[in-house]
């Protein structure tokens, strides 16, 4: 997937500025396609420059005018062609995957605080989507009869939420095998 890709998704969810769009991806979308402020405003600049993108000057009281970006029809045109394109699976890169395997060469015990660390991150990325999940989704907040843009985003939080569960199980396992490697003291 390219970025742009990402950037019309986003857009075709609400269109906004840059900079509404850039908070999505640090929010939302960016757990699963990451890019920085200056890859977006960049793209954009590409995209609208490409016809994929409207842009319409937003007035603002004693701020400069705020561009507002929205998708054309050729974007329309472009991500439907992407949606009806196979993709490749994708390849794992896990370093530390590599790490542990690597330390049977070394102390695996040495592994132990890095592999915590880890368990931590995504301990807490699990909370922030189970989190947005109630808000969004199951809470006393959440629409009764969602759209179908809605079930969709709530399908891949869900995809998120079991991905971060099923590597707090492995890490789990990961770290009980490493403190039975442990040497005696």
């Amino acid at each position: 997937m390219a970025l742009e890709h990402a950037i019309l998704v986003s857009l075709l969810e609400k269109p906004g500025s840059g900079y509404e769009l850039a908070r999505r991806f640090e929010r939302s979308i960016g757990y699963f396609w990451t890019a920085t402020h200056q890859q977006i405003y960049r793209v954009l600049k590409r995209m609208e420059s490409d016809g994929w993108v409207d842009v319409h000057e937003v007035p603002q009281q004693g701020k400069p005018d705020k561009k507002e970006y929205s998708v054309a029809e050729l974007g329309r045109a472009a991500l439907s062609e992407w949606l009806h394109e196979p993709i490749e699976l994708e390849s794992v890169r896990h370093d530390l995957a590599v790490k542990i395997r690597g330390a049977a060469f070394d102390d695996p015990a040495a592994l132990i605080r890095e592999v915590e660390r880890h368990r931590q991150t995504h301990t807490d990325r699990l909370a922030k989507y189970l989190a947005g999940e109630r808000r969004d989704f199951t809470g006393p907040d959440a629409p009764p009869a969602p759209t179908a843009g809605q079930e969709l985003q709530h399908v891949v939080l869900r995809g998120g939420i079991a991905y971060e569960r099923m590597m707090l199980a492995w890490l789990d396992d990961v770290l009980a095998t490493l403190h039975r490697l442990r040497p005696e003291r």
